[in-house]
């Protein structure tokens, strides 16, 4: 029996699947039946997101959840970004690096206090992924660079970006810079994928 809140789609890759939630609505992008993800669900509107649920999609395609992220939206700016930034042709920085096995398209920027990951991911869209050096930290940096990212856009096309809950400090700063929680997001992956 369908679950009315509950929408199965194609997995994002052959390799892939998600499971995104929304006010009153939960999608589970994986080669499953809507029958099987129903009856698994049962009528908990959290039982996608959690525990058993993703367990069996990791059984069941060998693959392996990733953190339990916010989802955050925010819509492209005109002009330049707020502070300059240097475009990289490649970098080794371990930010850049894991963008790189979860998005397409990756592009990457240097300031003076951080780096600047933006990427294609789940559906194609536009991702965004900082990181302030340690130094710089606290000084409104992380905000400058998150907004950055809604000025490089292409095609003037919104920007997505993932957040643990608990990473508060990275929450407040995308709050800050204009990006507004919209549902939540699990990645499932190989675990030959690295995290």
């Amino acid at each position: 029996m369908p679950v009315p809140w509950l929408e199965v789609v194609p997995p994002p890759s052959p390799d892939r699947a998600a499971v995104v939630s929304f006010p009153g609505h939960v999608v589970v992008a994986a080669d499953v039946e809507p029958d099987w993800a129903g009856k698994l669900a049962g009528e908990d509107f959290a039982a996608p997101t959690g525990p058993r649920f993703l367990t069996a999609l990791e059984d069941r395609f060998g693959l392996r959840a990733g953190a339990f992220d916010v989802a955050l939206l925010a819509g492209p700016l005109p002009g330049d970004p707020p502070l300059p930034l240097t475009p990289l042709d490649a970098s080794g920085h371990p930010r850049a690096l894991r963008a790189h096995r979860y998005r397409a398209d990756v592009r990457v920027w240097e300031s003076e206090h951080g780096l600047l990951v933006v990427g294609r991911g789940l559906a194609g869209r536009w991702e965004v992924a900082f990181e302030v050096d340690p130094a710089a930290q606290g000084r409104g940096h992380g905000r400058l660079l998150a907004t950055a990212a809604r000025h490089l856009i292409p095609e003037d096309r919104p920007i997505w970006a993932q957040c643990a809950p608990g990473n508060s400090a990275s929450l407040r700063v995308l709050l800050a810079a204009g990006y507004q929680p919209v549902g939540s997001e699990i990645l499932l992956m190989p675990a030959t994928a690295g995290w």
